[in-house]
């Protein structure tokens, strides 16, 4: 099929503008400097974002236990989550002109103090997840406040949105660790 149309016509640079210098130097380079720190904690909270969203999913294929259907279900919207968190603080990055890491392995090691798990027994992998989730929501704090002195105010408020999806979901998760 083709589509005809009238020919397109080049675009007139806009008068008086100057071209913008584009770097294709990785960022950021210099974790001393103030929007530089911000953007390497903001990799670190997406590096964090990452191992959650993995390790939500296969607590998801993997737990075997009483109540399996309730954590399937909430694990599966877990890490549908986590995976949103990693899209909008990638986005946020990206909004201060840095750059995200261009691999797993970069964008894993980014955070390193992860808490993996180590047994297939339904209440430890519950644990590790929620120890998980709570550190992820005090990163999260450290980084609002952080945004909050530079006046990154959409950094601030994302932050808080993220510190209230862990908390609430640690809280469930434990509630359901309670029932025997």
């Amino acid at each position: 099929m083709v589509f005809t149309a009238a020919p397109v016509e080049p675009t007139q640079p806009t008068p008086n503008r100057q071209p913008e210098k584009v770097s294709y130097e990785p960022k950021p380079q210099s974790k001393k400097e103030p929007v530089g720190r911000l953007a390497n904690e903001l990799i670190v909270l997406s590096s964090h974002a990452a191992h959650l969203m993995l390790q939500s999913h296969l607590v998801h294929l993997n737990f075997e236990g009483g109540n399996f259907f309730g954590v399937h279900e909430f694990t599966k919207g877990q890490y549908k989550k986590h995976q949103k968190q990693l899209d909008r603080l990638g986005e946020l990055t990206r909004s201060l002109d840095y750059l995200m890491p261009m691999c797993c392995k970069g964008l894993m090691a980014a955070y390193k103090k992860f808490g993996h798990i180590e047994a297939y027994e339904g209440p430890a992998m519950l644990i590790t997840y929620y120890e998980n989730l709570e550190t992820f929501g005090m990163c999260a704090k450290n980084v609002a406040k952080l945004a909050a002195k530079m006046d990154a105010f959409d950094i601030e408020n994302y932050c808080g949105e993220v510190i209230e999806d862990c908390f609430t979901a640690a809280w469930q998760v434990k509630a359901c660790l309670r029932c025997p």
